[in-house]
């Protein structure tokens, strides 16, 4: 038995195995030059073999392996029931080695066929190193990926095939690319430890990065001056929440931060890449409040052709200044949460991804497709989905959210974190909660209406009292930071211009809004 400290590596009569066999335990065979041609599927025996030889001889073979490779790998199962042997016995803190593995072959009848214990023996003798043997895995491995394409490429065509009416072709290419994405991050996924040097340099390096950016954000910026102090920017991987009632202003909001962050320049003049998945608009309604965002006609106007000459002009202007704007948008209604994260994984391999939008949280569906018995728990598996997305593709994730009707009961209508709807999880897996908020909205639906015992000197008191608070409350917003993992929660002032739905940061004593 050698160490692993040598420099080379040879494999020396490996034992013979007949018949060779598939991934299935079908015996493989040359083509017969006389009967119908077909090829083999991709396999290495002797690579096989030879990590199994190096593992025997050193168990510390095992672990420059395991991460990646697993016994249906193989493409001789036998292989691979022998490598998973292994691996129970070394994770058990055991040896593995012929002598200890060869009950296991006793007691297994079909493992006879190869020559029992003896060809334990036999993978043991033929190895003189063991340092190749991560190389040997990764042989394995690449050729257990090209036996997954063959199959792969396959059902892609048996399943086209198929005339069933549940199964369009939209929702076969989606399957299609989903498995094709998990294929490629087989063995990729498991991030396993890294040293507190390794996690502290990164640390360093993103504390630097903000340094050194104009602002001084550690993540993506959203514009609002106040709400990136506080925020520190949308951090990259975080999951946050901007939930608010129906009229706050959150598709607004939401659409205000996705647009500035793909027109700010990231490094070397690139700009963030955003994706906004819209359940509850179309990509021309979110188009047209943009364009009225930036031009300040009214986006009724827009809908309707209202314009003059002058207001035209100001829209050619704007399409061609913003026609290269790197926002995405998806407008699929009901979007079932799995092909959020396939669509997501194509954009960011073709152009990038640095933010995510999704409005809204409630029209999504859950994993699984369809309505779950208990929505409550569909919810909490989105948001989970979310935050795994977040963290996958390292971009912050904004999801919208609505809130229940406790808010309309209470006299402070101002949201709380238990006016979730549908919470279940939502607070628990968010790193960011925030609420919209416009007491503007409420007030203007609160007018007092003259009691019968009340007189005039008392009602335009309170008449009065009311014009006082709409007035102050004038194009004003909220955003309630309710919760934050790396920082503090609190209150921000913004404006909002209704006939725009525009927001902007907020000047005290200034009726005009701020521009971007």
């Amino acid at each position: 038995m050698t160490d692993g400290n040598q420099t080379s590596a040879t494999i020396t009569s490996l034992p013979e195995r007949t018949p060779e066999r598939t991934s299935e335990g079908q015996p493989l065979s040359p083509a017969d030059p006389k009967g119908p041609a077909y090829r083999i599927p991709p396999h290495n025996l002797e690579a096989e073999q030879a990590l199994l030889g190096a593992i025997l001889v050193n168990n510390g073979a095992y672990e420059r392996v395991s991460e990646f490779l697993q016994k249906d790998h193989f493409a001789d199962p036998v292989n691979g029931r022998i490598y998973e042997a292994c691996g129970k016995l070394i994770e058990r803190g055991q040896m593995a080695n012929p002598i200890t593995l060869k009950n296991f072959f006793d007691q297994d009848g079909s493992l006879a066929d190869v020559g029992g214990a003896q060809y334990l023996v036999k993978l043991a003798a033929s190895v003189v190193t063991v340092v190749n043997a991560e190389d040997y895995g990764r042989t394995v491995y690449d050729l257990y990926l090209r036996r997954q394409l063959i199959d792969f490429g396959e059902t892609v065509v048996n399943e086209a095939f198929k005339h069933d009416l549940d199964a369009t072709a939209e929702s076969q290419i989606e399957a299609a690319e989903g498995r094709l994405f998990g294929l490629a991050e087989t063995g990729r996924s498991e991030r396993g430890f890294q040293t507190f040097s390794k996690a502290m340099a990164d640390s360093i390096e993103m504390a630097a990065s903000a340094y050194r950016r104009e602002g001084g954000l550690a993540g993506v910026p959203s514009g609002f001056s106040e709400l990136d102090k506080m925020l520190g920017g949308l951090h990259y991987s975080d999951l946050l929440i901007l939930a608010g009632r129906p009229a706050m202003g959150k598709t607004a909001l939401a659409t205000n931060v996705a647009f500035y962050a793909a027109t700010r320049t990231l490094e070397q003049d690139d700009r963030y890449v955003v994706a906004f998945f819209s359940l509850e608009m179309s990509a021309e309604q979110l188009a047209t409040r943009i364009l009225a965002e930036q031009t300040g006609i009214p986006s009724e106007k827009i809908r309707k052709g209202e314009l003059n000459d002058q207001d035209f002009q100001k829209l050619v202007q704007a399409t061609q200044r913003l026609e290269r704007t790197p926002l995405f948008i998806d407008d699929t209604p009901a979007l079932p949460v799995s092909s959020l994260r396939t669509r997501a994984r194509r954009l960011k391999r073709q152009h990038g991804l640095h933010l995510i939008v999704v409005d809204y949280l409630q029209l999504l569906q859950g994993p699984v497709g369809g309505r779950a018995e208990n929505r409550v728990n569909e919810i909490s598996e989105i948001t989970r989905n979310l935050k795994a997305i977040a963290k996958e593709l390292h971009v912050p994730v904004i999801a919208l959210s609505q809130l229940s009707r406790a808010v309309e009961q209470r006299e402070d209508k101002r949201p709380q974190l238990a006016d979730l709807r549908e919470s279940g999880s939502i607070e628990q897996d968010a790193d960011v909660v925030m609420f919209v908020f416009r007491e503007e909205y409420y007030l203007g639906r609160a007018e007092p209406v003259r009691r019968p015992e009340e007189g005039d000197e008392k009602f335009h008191d309170r008449h009065a009292q009311w014009q006082a608070l709409c007035e102050s409350a004038y194009g004003k917003a909220e955003v309630i930071i309710g919760k934050q993992r790396h920082g503090p929660t609190g209150k921000i002032t913004l404006r909002f211009d209704g006939n725009t739905t525009k927001f902007s940061n907020y000047v005290a004593d200034d009726h005009l809004p701020d521009t971007y």
